[in-house]
């Protein structure tokens, strides 16, 4: 089985010019999931280190470097994992098997000007470093206001 989930990390640049992003990109969140994560298999942080740099951390316990996939195209990125097919001795009696080695895919839809700055896996978490650069023509500009009524 399966998990796909798509959900848009950055609001629009228009909708987050003027505000705070890391409040918008809570409220999305929070629509999106309501009281639950998105994924209870495959469960994430979001943190924002500065206006420009995220952190985003998934749990995959289990899964080794080799074992996941990690990919950005056109703004979406994509983490998938898949683990090799352990061989069942069938002599074994199972009294519960809770651990699964299904495929897993996650969508995370971060809009346009966005690197990942690496990648890492330490003690069953994905860590990736988000970098969201606004181009200097998208930016807000402040525009000199001149006094008319005091000339020299």
């Amino acid at each position: 089985m399966s998990n796909i989930r798509s959900f848009s990390l950055f609001p629009t640049l228009s909708d987050s010019l003027l505000s705070n992003r890391f409040d918008q990109m809570d409220r999305l969140f929070s629509q999106l999931t309501g009281n639950r994560p998105i994924t209870s298999d495959h469960p994430y942080n979001l943190k924002q280190i500065n206006d420009a740099h995220y952190q985003l951390t998934v749990s995959v316990p289990g899964y080794k470097e080799n074992e996941l996939t990690v990919s950005l195209k056109g703004g979406k990125l994509c983490i998938q994992g898949e683990q090799a097919a352990e061989l069942v001795d069938e002599s074994e009696k199972w009294i519960h098997q809770g651990i699964t080695q299904n495929k897993f895919s996650l969508e995370f839809n971060l809009g346009k000007n966005v690197k990942i700055e690496k990648a890492g896996l330490s003690s069953g978490l994905l860590t990736l470093d988000i970098e969201y650069e606004i181009p200097e023509e998208e930016k807000p500009q402040l525009i000199a206001i001149e006094n008319k009524e005091t000339k020299a």
